[in-house]
């Protein structure tokens, strides 16, 4: 059996063949305002500086620090400068009243809050305490034209967007969006909203897959629900790869008499590789149906959940661009005890003002345990966890 080390790194390898086909098929030019998710396919550089000129950074009175010191601290107010005009060069020995994001006017080097002066007949007596550049933003302290602001392969998230807007980007180019063919195996499963017979189960391996699909801001394909038949399952992969550009599966990747994935994909594709060491989730298959990537993952929920985070994420993350090839990983203080197992094992967990905790129930068909935790504590193998130890986790978000 692979690692999980070693998988991720030949999932992300296999990954670049896939990436470089979408390249060469072209990008898409959408609106900054509805790139949201979207994977940027170009470095951006700034054509300009941000700010564009030194600003305020509150209401007051723009000086120069050492003529105030020559007048006392007491200033003729010679202008008013709102932001978003244009002041006039400041007189020497005056002061000008300004507001938040007024640009400074040439010859003030300081800026003093204005309920520390207080203004009269016509002069300000400023803050004696003042410190010289006090108060001012300034020009590209943001950003400097020619900087790279974002990287390509980022995915564009509110801040990006708002950041490509400061620099007056209206429109970005982006990755066409990955289109993830998915299907679950299983005679036992029932959509919701159907009445459950004996020995029948909701699938929910189906809106798993999807949700997580959507949340990497890639585009399910759903073929729902195959029978327990290897025709029916060569059929679905026949249809998934002609409708995909990756294809994943839920379920039927063991070696029980019915499972049919791996039985399939040898006959229509070719298997790459087959069982990782990881719990939960040991039967997992990678390879392809007519050169589209295919991975079977396993049929309980939350193996479903835990294989798609940990292994198949990367894979999709770098088939679209993005440079993010694993979660990052963090250090916590243990909350519990656990055994070690002779599989890495990847444990729903929830991070608390102490440190960390498990589910008590880590069984690979309790998909309630991935809503509790909001992240997974790794495990090495063989390793055995004490109260108070520190471990590795992985955040589920990115």
């Amino acid at each position: 059996m692979l690692t999980v080390s070693k998988a991720t790194k030949k999932l992300i390898t296999l990954a670049q063949p896939l990436l470089n086909d979408r390249r060469r098929a072209g990008l898409q030019s959408v609106r900054v305002t509805e790139a949201l998710g979207r994977v940027l396919a170009t470095d951006i550089i700034s054509k300009i500086d941000v700010p564009p000129t030194a600003n305020s950074a509150m209401d007051g009175y723009a000086f120069c620090a050492a003529d105030a010191a020559a007048s006392k601290f007491k200033l003729l107010v010679s202008q008013r400068v709102p932001a978003g005009t244009a002041p006039h060069p400041l007189i020497p020995s005056t002061a000008a009243r300004i507001f938040t994001g007024g640009e400074i006017p040439l010859g003030a080097d300081t800026v003093s809050m204005q309920e520390k002066c207080k203004e009269a007949d016509g002069y300000v007596r400023i803050d004696k305490n003042a410190l010289r550049g006090a108060n001012i933003r300034a020009q590209g302290q943001d950003i400097q034209a020619g900087q790279v602001i974002i990287k390509a392969g980022t995915q564009l998230r509110a801040q990006e967007m708002g950041l490509l807007s400061s620099v007056g980007i209206p429109a970005v180019n982006v990755f066409k969006p990955l289109k993830v063919a998915i299907f679950s195996t299983g005679d036992e499963l029932v959509e919701p909203g159907m009445s459950l017979q004996l020995g029948q189960i909701y699938n929910s391996n189906r809106a798993t897959l999807i949700g997580l699909i959507e949340s990497l801001g890639m585009v399910p394909v759903d073929l729902g629900a195959v029978p327990d038949r290897l025709e029916a399952t060569e059929h679905v992969l026949k249809k998934a790869a002609m409708r995909g550009d990756v294809i994943i599966s839920a379920g039927g990747v063991s070696v029980g008499d019915e499972d049919y994935v791996k039985k399939a994909l040898n006959k229509v594709g070719a298997v790459e590789f087959w069982k990782v060491a990881v719990k939960p989730g040991k039967p997992l298959a990678f390879g392809h149906v007519k050169k589209v990537p295919f991975i079977g993952l396993p049929g309980n929920p939350a193996s479903v959940f835990t294989t798609f985070m940990i292994l198949a994420r990367p894979f999709l993350l770098a088939c679209q661009g993005s440079p993010v090839a694993s979660p990052r990983r963090l250090k916590a203080t243990a909350q519990f005890a656990k055994e070690g197992e002779t599989r890495e094992v990847y444990l729903r967990g929830r991070l608390t003002d102490d440190g960390v905790d498990i589910y008590p129930n880590q069984s690979s068909g309790v998909l309630s345990s991935a809503c509790w935790g909001d992240v997974f504590v790794v495990q090495q193998s063989g390793e055995s966890i004490e109260v108070g130890d520190h471990v590795d986790v992985l955040p589920y978000a990115l």
